[in-house]
C-alpha cells in the first residue's frame, strides 16, 4: 500500500517532503505533482524503478524518459548543448517543456534512447517538484503519469492513490495540478523539432 502525503501546493511541509525523498533514496517509486499533471519518479540509480514505470505505462523500448532537474547546473551535467541551444532552452525553462538532447557520460546507458543516445531533460516549476529535487540533491528519473489507453495525465492525487495503490510506494497530493503534459522539443539535431504539443507554447521552436 502506497504512503500518502497531503501537502500544501505552494509551501509543502518539509517533513513530508523529507519522508518522500527517503522513500526515493531507498529505491521506491513516487507519484508526484508537476505543472503538467502527475509524474512517476525514482532515483537515477534505480533500475527496478524504471522497469516499474515501464510496466505501469506499458511503454516500449523507444520511450524517452525524462530527467527532471532542479536547475541548469544539473542539466549541464547530463546533456550536451551548444550556446544556441542553451539560450533557447534557458528562455523556456523552468516550465512545461521537455527537451530531448544528446546525453553525457554521466547518464547511465540504460536510461538512454537505444538508438539515438539521447535523453529528455526538464527543469521543474511546480513548488512540490522543486522541493523534492532540492531535498534529494539529484535529478529524478520521470515519466508523465498517462495510463494505458488514456491521452491525458492524471491530475488528482487521491485518484492516483486509488488507481496505483499497490504499484507505487508513495503519492504526494497537493490538490489539482495541470492537466496537459509538457511540450516535447527534440533539440538533438541541427534544428528543433516539436514532437509533442502540450502545455508549453510550441511557437518558439516551430
Amino acid at each position: 500500500m502506497a504512503r500518502y502525503f497531503d501537502v500544501h501546493p505552494r509551501d509543502p511541509q518539509p517533513r513530508s517532503i523529507g519522508q518522500a525523498v527517503a522513500i526515493v533514496r531507498d529505491g521506491g517509486l513516487l507519484a508526484y505533482p508537476t505543472e503538467s499533471g502527475y509524474a512517476l519518479g525514482c532515483s537515477l540509480d534505480n533500475p527496478d524503478g524504471k522497469e516499474r514505470i515501464t510496466r505501469i505505462r506499458q511503454l516500449d523500448s523507444h520511450h524517452h524518459f525524462t530527467l527532471v532537474c532542479h536547475d541548469f547546473a544539473q542539466v549541464g551535467q547530463l546533456v550536451h548543448f551548444d550556446n544556441r541551444v542553451f539560450r533557447s532552452v534557458k528562455a523556456a525553462a523552468p516550465g512545461s517543456y521537455t527537451f530531448i538532447l544528446p546525453a553525457t557520460g554521466a547518464v547511465p546507458r540504460r536510461l538512454l534512447h537505444p538508438k539515438k543516445r539521447t535523453v529528455g531533460v526538464r527543469i521543474a516549476a511546480h513548488p512540490v517538484a522543486c522541493a523534492l529535487l532540492e531535498e534529494l540533491g539529484d535529478p529524478i528519473l520521470s515519466s508523465t503519469l498517462i495510463l494505458p489507453d488514456h491521452e491525458e495525465p492524471m491530475t488528482d492525487g487521491w485518484q492516483v492513490k486509488e488507481e496505483l495503490d499497490h504499484q507505487v510506494d508513495a503519492v504526494i497530493d497537493s490538490g489539482e495540478c495541470g492537466d496537459e503534459p509538457t511540450t516535447v522539443v527534440d533539440w538533438s539535431g541541427e534544428t528543433p523539432e516539436v514532437v509533442r504539443v502540450g502545455s508549453g507554447d510550441p511557437a518558439p521552436f516551430e
